[in-house]
């Protein structure tokens, strides 16, 4: 039975799984839907009362009866490669490909129609609420009116995106930025913003959820520091004890999310109280394994060999 893994070309976070499943013996494809039609070969045939579905890449060849399991790492776009790529190949070639995955009794990590949903920061504070997790008071909006009174409600606020940094290249940093009441909201009306009440922070912490175990790292902050991801600050990452007031609810959260890896932010506030910032369904985990030793690979990598459902 066979581990697929779809990502693209350099991703330094699934070699480091790949090196895991090769050491215990697992098959193990790789794929980029990006090389689709030209570098990947697919058939899927529906007849006689059966299914039977076959992808070829990189002189492998898997049937969807062979799948043993599906990690979404970080795929291209379909067809993004192509000859003459378009709007309307990416389009087909995701029907199809996708479409014959799903058919499959593979397991996901994580399955695109949760994945989806579970990438959309709105749902993911109003979902942190239900299970449990304090989350900073937060306003996404488009009228200035309403962002000036949340600014004027709690004093410092931060704004930051809510979808990341804009596709395209060169790459865009957009790191969280902190404002004040009397700054210039009117820009709000150009698009949605996401603000919210600022948590002053002596440390990030970054927890990994692979199949339910869970992996916390801490990272001291400095002082007045708003958005720990860019710049260099000196401090490295160490592991973490968990809360069980945060272990209940991250379990809580990844089952009604429906997800099997999950990537936690939070700030953790001078009480050493961990405010929820957000959960990223695909973020990265390498740096943390990197500094901490915590074997989040080898989670991934045992989650991914387990046995496909019957």
């Amino acid at each position: 039975m066979t581990v697929l893994i779809l990502t693209s070309k350099d991703d330094v976070t699934a070699d480091m799984v790949v090196t895991r499943l090769h050491d215990a013996a697992v098959p193990v494809m790789r794929l980029d839907p990006a090389d689709l039609p030209v570098n990947t070969l697919l058939s899927a045939r529906y007849a006689h009362g059966d299914f039977e579905g076959l992808l070829s890449a990189n002189g492998h060849v898997v049937s969807m009866g062979g799948l043993r399991s599906v990690w979404v790492r970080r795929p291209g776009e379909p067809a993004a490669h192509a000859d003459e790529p378009s709007a309307w190949l990416t389009a087909e070639t995701r029907q199809a490909l996708f479409g014959m995955l799903y058919s499959a009794s593979a397991r996901w990590m994580n399955h695109p129609r949760e994945a989806e949903r579970a990438r959309l920061k709105p749902w993911q504070l109003r979902t942190a609420h239900l299970t449990g997790f304090a989350v900073p008071p937060t306003v996404v909006t488009t009228v200035p009116r309403l962002a000036r009174q949340f600014a004027e409600e709690y004093g410092e606020v931060v704004v930051k995106s809510a979808s990341g940094p804009p596709p395209g290249e060169p790459p865009m940093a957009l790191p969280t930025t902190l404002i004040g009441p009397d700054s210039d909201f009117s820009g709000v009306a150009a698009g949605p913003a996401l603000l919210q009440r600022y948590v002053p922070k002596r440390a990030d912490i970054r927890l990994t959820c692979v199949g339910g175990r869970l992996f916390a790292a801490r990272k001291e902050a400095d002082p007045d520091q708003v958005d720990g991801r860019y710049g260099d600050t000196g401090h490295t990452w160490e592991p973490a004890e968990v809360p069980d007031r945060i272990r209940k609810s991250v379990h809580d959260y990844v089952d009604m999310a429906g997800l099997a890896y999950a990537a936690f932010d939070f700030a953790e506030d001078e009480d050493g109280f961990w405010w929820f910032l957000e959960c990223n369904q695909s973020g990265q985990f390498g740096f943390v394994e990197l500094e901490t030793g915590q074997p989040i690979s080898e989670a991934v990598a045992q989650w991914l060999s387990r046995p496909a459902r019957g």
